[in-house]
This record gives structure tokens, C-alpha cells and sequence, in this order.
């Protein structure tokens, strides 16, 4: 594997991440696109197909549970054949899903074509190494949130899709993927060779070794704080169009885009996230983060309720509710909230493991999507249990409650120990 930059003006190699990370960026978008693909497109095949509700579940659910389940695989293979070769094999496997879309024709199929969107979870890892070997390490934060920020492309899909499906059919949806996802595999192969992102034969990848990575508790701790964090991130962003719709009376299309001002801010304040932790540390970016999430989900717990108030001679009602817009504003200011936190602690574990940045990266989005794929679940049974829509947030101010005392008590404990070393 290439040797990681210990130089910060090392020239060429900024020179090579100006070309390296756009490209990263924009397979990055369309790999999340496509990730998604069936949370916007899915209700044509579930109204062609008569699919029921769990069969419809499931194909929601597939292309998460294989990216987490890619996301590792792809990593080592990254680390130990080279990431550029990982993207680009990547890249050329959605694309082989798209054209599967064109022609298929059973549930088990569609299935089938769910499973391999996955590998947008291997371009991910791979992706990450790809770009942190250019990167320096004063600016490692900023350059993380910029690739994760790619993930704008499953919140582009709300809004991109309806209008593909009005101006041709359903079928011109993976066509117009194919064509994208081939132009951008030609500019990574024509633009990039093996150099930018060498694999390393003798990189440690067996069970054992790995295994040993994740026999400190705290490593453990944190995969866990950024899967609670990016969990219910994604989570959100999948359930934010039905909620908007039934509580305001929208149409879907309508509560999809509005679910844009959550995803498409909350994927770009990863740059912020980032960049304020190279500035001022990880850690405080983090605490702060976290701290406005709670403030924000205090609010958005509360559902609409009416207040009876006795008074002299008649019985007054007050009816307590958030109107649309500003509601819409707590979510934005939530969205940005998360995507911070989830820079913040992005940098913060990949600077710690930088030697084997993509199987890091693996397990984040391992985490991130089993956490992802769990919560809707829990928060339907929530829902159905005490019939509030509102209890996804107090689900997420619990969790997130949680995180965020657990990881204020590391960082108070490293900052101890460092001043510690220090004094020694």
C-alpha cells in the first residue's frame, strides 16, 4: 500500500487529490443513488408486482443489509489489492444491476438486483482509502466530510426519479443510472492507475489479526457511537416522507422532498463537521453536535396535543402543534446536527486507524447500516404501541441521550490521560 502522506506540503500529492477526491465524490453519489434506488422507485415495481407488505419490506430492506455486509469484505480487498481496482469493480457491478433492471421481471429478481445494490457499501470503503492516502493530515477531516457527503445522492433520488418516471417510465430510471455509472468508471480508469492506491499483499486481513482490532472496548464504543449517529441519520431520512405526509396531509411526493431539507443539509454539514474538527478537535465538535440533537428532538417530540383550561364560565382549548415551516426548521437544524456529529466522529476514528483506514471504514458502515436497518423496525412497533408519530424522535433523543454521555465520559477520560502524559 502507498506510504500515507507525513509531509503536509507534499505538492504532488495534493496535486493528485484534486483529481482523486472529485472522482471519489461523484461515484460516491451515484453509489448512494443507487443504493436507494428502491425506497423512490420501489412503489412502481410494488404496484406492477402486487407486492404485499412484507415482500415490499424486504426489497426496501435488502440493499442495506448487503452494503453492510460488502462494506467489510470490500475493505480488506482495498487494503490488499488496491482500492482503485475495488471502486471500478464496484462501479461495474451496479451497473450490471441497472441493466438487470431493464429486463426483470419476478419479485425474485428484483430481489436479486436489491442485493447486488449493495456494493454501493464496498465503493464506500474503498472510497474512503482511495482518498486518504492524498489527504494531509491537517485537512483529513474536511476531505472525509467532503466524500461522505456524497451520500446527497440517496436524498437526490426524491426528487430526480418522479421526474424520470413523468418524462419517459419507470424503465428509463436504471437506464439514465447505467449510462452515468459507465461514464463516471470510464473517467476513474482513464483518469487514476494502480499508483494512486496500491494494494498491499502482505496488509494484515486474517480473522485473527482482525479480530484483535476489535478487542478494545473503546474501538468498540466507537463504531458504536457513529452506527447510533449515522443509523438513525439514514433511518430519518427514510421514514421523514411518510411522516410528513400523513401528519400535514400531503401527498408523497410532496413529503419526499420535503425529507430533502433533512438529508441534503445533514450530508453536506459533514463538511462542516469535519472541517471544525480539524480546527478545534474531534471531541468538541462532537459533544456540541450531539447537544443540539437533543435540543432539536426535545422539540420535535412533542406531538400535536390539545390543553383544556376551566375558566369562569366557559372551558378554553388551546391547541398546541408546530406549523409545517416550522417544523421543516427544527428538521433542517437536526439534519445539520447529525451530519456534524457524523464528521466529527468519522475524522476522529479514521485519524486514529489510519493504517487500515478501509476496513475502518467498513465497520462504520457496517454499524451505521445494521443500526439503520433496525430502527425503522422499532420505530413502527413503537408507533403501533402507543399510537404517537411523534415517538421516533423521543426513540432518537433516548439513543442519542445515551451516546452522547457515554462518549463525554471518553473524551473526558483521553483528555485526562493526555494531560497526564504530558506532565510526565
Amino acid at each position: 500500500m502507498q506510504p500515507f502522506i507525513g509531509d503536509d506540503s507534499d505538492s504532488d500529492n495534493l496535486a493528485s487529490l484534486a483529481v482523486v477526491l472529485p472522482l471519489a465524490v461523484v461515484g460516491f453519489v451515484i453509489a448512494a443513488g443507487c443504493w436507494t434506488l428502491f425506497a423512490v422507485a420501489g412503489t412502481h415495481v410494488r404496484n406492477a408486482l402486487g407486492l404485499g407488505s412484507l415482500e415490499f419490506g424486504l426489497l426496501l430492506a435488502v440493499p442495506m443489509a448487503a452494503g453492510a455486509l460488502l462494506a467489510v469484505p470490500a475493505g480488506i480487498a482495498a487494503q490488499k489489492v488496491g482500492a482503485r481496482r475495488v471502486m471500478i469493480a464496484c462501479l461495474l457491478g451496479l451497473a450490471t444491476c441497472m441493466a438487470l433492471l431493464l429486463t426483470v421481471e419476478t419479485w425474485a429478481g428484483y430481489l436479486l438486483v436489491a442485493a447486488g445494490l449493495g456494493l454501493a457499501g464496498g465503493f464506500y470503503s474503498a472510497g474512503l482509502q482511495f482518498v486518504t492516502c492524498h489527504t494531509p493530515s491537517r485537512h483529513m477531516g474536511l476531505v472525509l466530510g467532503i466524500f461522505g457527503a456524497g451520500v446527497t445522492g440517496a436524498g437526490f433520488n426524491y426528487y430526480l426519479v418522479p421526474l424520470i418516471v413523468q418524462a419517459f417510465s419507470w424503465r428509463g430510471v436504471p437506464l439514465a443510472y447505467l449510462v452515468v455509472i459507465l461514464l463516471v468508471t470510464a473517467l476513474l480508469a482513464l483518469l487514476t492507475d494502480d499508483s494512486d492506491a496500491r494494494g498491499d499483499p502482505d496488509v494484515e486481513t486474517g480473522a485473527l489479526q482482525l479480530l484483535k482490532r476489535l478487542a478494545d472496548a473503546r474501538v468498540c464504543r466507537m463504531y458504536l457511537y457513529f452506527g447510533v449517529v449515522a443509523g438513525g441519520f439514514f433511518s430519518l431520512a427514510l421514514w421523514l416522507p411518510d411522516f410528513m405526509s400523513s401528519r400535514f396531509l400531503l401527498t408523497m411526493e410532496s413529503g419526499a422532498r420535503l425529507a430533502l431539507w433533512f438529508v441534503v443539509p445533514g450530508a453536506l454539514a459533514q463538511i462542516m463537521g469535519g472541517g471544525l474538527s480539524d480546527r478545534y478537535g474531534a471531541g468538541r465538535v462532537v459533544v456540541r453536535s450531539l447537544a443540539a440533537c437533543l435540543a432539536t428532538l426535545f422539540v420535535l417530540s412533542y406531538p400535536p396535543m390539545t390543553i383544556s383550561v376551566r375558566g369562569v364560565e366557559s372551558v378554553i382549548e388551546l391547541e398546541l402543534a408546530l406549523p409545517l415551516a416550522l417544523e421543516g426548521f427544527f428538521i433542517v437544524l437536526l439534519g445539520v446536527a447529525l451530519g456534524s456529529a457524523m464528521g466529527g466522529l468519522q475524522r476522529m476514528i479514521i485519524a486514529e486507524n489510519r493504517g487500515a483506514a478501509a476496513f475502518v471504514a467498513g465497520m462504520l458502515l457496517f454499524s451505521a447500516c445494521l443500526v439503520a436497518f433496525l430502527l425503522p423496525v422499532l420505530f413502527g412497533a413503537i408507533i403501533h404501541w402507543i399510537g404517537l408519530g411523534t415517538a421516533m424522535f423521543m426513540i432518537l433523543f433516548v439513543l442519542l441521550a445515551c451516546t452522547l454521555l457515554l462518549f463525554a465520559s471518553d473524551y473526558r477520560r483521553d483528555e485526562r490521560q493526555a494531560l497526564l502524559y504530558r506532565g510526565v
